[in-house]
């Protein structure tokens, strides 16, 4: 099949994720790396908050082409050439992350807050240039074209704060967020966005979540490097490990599968509004938290390794302990806005698990690093068993079908 070959092929109700759609994925969770190696370079309140907004920017380009693949197979025709370039296009954007604010002088190429700047747009814009090569609807044509004019406005601003840097650039490229994307959502608002898949669109999440927790894993293996023979290093590898495995179950065991029952029993234009705010919007914390926990692990294990041989314990730093607990927190409550946005229901155990994590975190800096993460396992352990004896309440709306059953002996339900 010839690369640039023109044709497209709509996708049917049961498309599922393609292999060249995980390959994009893959350069998606790279880049996400590279935001946390930026990060992990110099751990202060401003670093962390400057990791968000390039999440922010790297977050909502992925999401639009899991839009595009909802609607047309990713790996045909135009659409492989024009996601290829757009690959390429994140690639050197993640290449360039950890100088985005030009803190290393040098060089007479690019500066990279500049190449980052026009790396994005040319992401987003080979996107508007896709879809509307494969609009079939008045309707669709005219919510892409709606889209286009907050998007330009937003690449305008992007630029201006790349060009001058520091705190100017932070500020015009914060506002650079909130016009492109916060004008794109308006604009469906007025114009929404069609769903094609169910399957697909649940599929594609799933995957990006599963895969941002492997991400998360390389994280301890970087952090960790050759000091595992010593028995506090090791350790808090399989600490950082039975942390993965949580973020692992407090998603897939039942949040994901409730609100995906509820997700395919939703008529046409619930389904709309479901992919785009339970899924597009509200995996963003998700997702955020998971590359927050990464790097309070990393940190972790930074601070065991620089410890004196003879053994004094050092703590962590607040911006590490944030990143450590005010990601868990904020992948916890993330659950409960997806499910309070797909299901219509807001469960306060996940709630609960993120007011506990935060209560604790003062204490945890008292600690040293190992046991503080530690007690973040133990909390999050706890987390995952008080759930697995409490019964999802996933109900559809306007009486569509359920699936419910009986409730099990000891079970409660999510509220």
């Amino acid at each position: 099949m010839p690369i640039f070959r023109s044709r497209y092929l709509r996708t049917e109700a049961a498309h599922r994720t393609t292999s060249f759609e995980i390959f994009f994925d893959l350069v998606f969770v790279f880049a996400l790396t590279r935001i946390i190696e930026f990060m992990a370079r110099q751990p202060t309140g401003v670093t962390l908050a400057r990791g968000l907004l390039l999440f922010l920017l790297l977050w909502f380009s992925w999401s639009a082409y899991a839009w595009l693949g909802n609607e047309v197979r990713a790996d045909v025709g135009l659409i492989r050439a024009g996601t290829l370039a757009a690959m390429a296009a994140m690639f050197v954007a993640a290449l360039v992350i950890p100088d985005a604010w030009g803190d290393e002088e040098g060089g007479s190429g690019v500066p990279a807050p500049l190449l980052l700047a026009l790396s994005y747009i040319a992401v987003r814009a080979l996107h508007l240039v896709l879809y509307l090569h494969v609009s079939g609807s008045q309707q669709l044509s005219r919510t892409l074209r709606l889209i286009a004019v907050p998007g330009i406005l937003g690449w305008s601003t992007l630029l201006a704060g790349a060009l001058l840097g520091g705190t100017a650039q932070t500020a015009l490229w914060a506002l650079a967020f909130v016009v492109d994307v916060g004008g794109s959502r308006f604009a469906t608002s007025y114009s929404p966005w069609q769903l094609r898949s169910v399957t697909h669109f649940t599929e594609r999440h799933r995957l990006v979540i599963i895969i941002a927790i492997g991400e998360s894993l390389i994280s301890i293996g970087a952090g960790a490097g050759t000091e595992l023979t010593r028995w506090s290093v090791l350790v808090a590898a399989l600490f950082g490990l039975a942390v993965a495995v949580c973020l692992w179950r407090l998603y897939f065991d039942r949040v994901a599968p409730a609100a995906e029952r509820v997700f395919a029993a939703a008529a046409e234009p619930r389904r709309g509004t479901i992919a785009g705010d339970a899924y597009s919007l509200a995996h963003f914390p998700l997702i955020a938290g998971i590359m927050y926990v990464a790097l309070g692990i990393e940190q972790v294990l930074a601070t065991l390794i620089d410890e004196a041989p003879e053994g004094e314990h050092g703590t962590l730093g607040m911006p590490a302990l944030v990143a450590l607990y005010g990601g868990s927190a904020l992948y916890l409550a993330g659950r409960t806005l997806f499910l309070r946005l797909s299901t219509g229901e807001a469960p306060w155990l996940p709630l609960a698990g993120a007011g506990l994590v935060l209560v604790l975190l003062p204490l945890a800096r008292l600690l040293p690093a190992l046991p503080a993460l530690a007690l973040l396992v133990l909390v999050l352990t706890a987390q995952c068993e008080v759930e697995r004896h409490v019964r999802p309440a996933a109900r559809p709306r306007r009486g569509a079908p359920t699936g419910r059953r009986p409730p099990g002996r000891g079970r409660r339900r999510w509220s």
